[in-house]
């Protein structure tokens, strides 16, 4: 987790997603302990209240539960969540767009794939 904060997203929102994708690229393993609030507040220089509202979103979403007395620990499974997630994200994100976009223009279906196909 050494990325850098931006004015982008609520802070909160941000360590989530660095957590997250931590998780996603193995830094992070499942049933490993996740840095707690008050390390990523000294890390990132913020409220721990704010490092913990984010890790507490994933608490939330069953990505990350709570050890009493020894901290927060990634789930089994927490990977594919994460994935499934943002597999979702990206659809309703980007290819609903697309799809909406392409058919305004008269592009069909075939017609669409046939493009995405030659720019692979």
């Amino acid at each position: 987790m050494n990325e850098y904060l931006t004015q982008e997203k609520p802070i909160y929102i941000q360590i989530s997603e660095m957590i997250e994708q931590d998780i996603l690229r193995g830094i992070i393993l499942e049933e490993e302990r996740v840095p707690s609030t008050n390390e990523l507040a000294k890390l990132y220089s913020i409220n721990p209240a704010t490092a913990a509202k984010g890790v507490n979103m994933l608490v939330d979403k069953g990505i990350m539960y709570k050890k009493r007395g020894i901290g927060m620990f990634v789930s089994t499974g927490a990977k594919e969540m994460i994935k499934e997630k943002r597999k979702e994200e990206f659809f309703d994100n980007y290819i609903k767009r697309l799809l909406i976009e392409a058919e305004s223009i008269g592009i069909g279906k075939e017609e669409l794939i046939n493009m995405i196909k030659r720019s692979i």
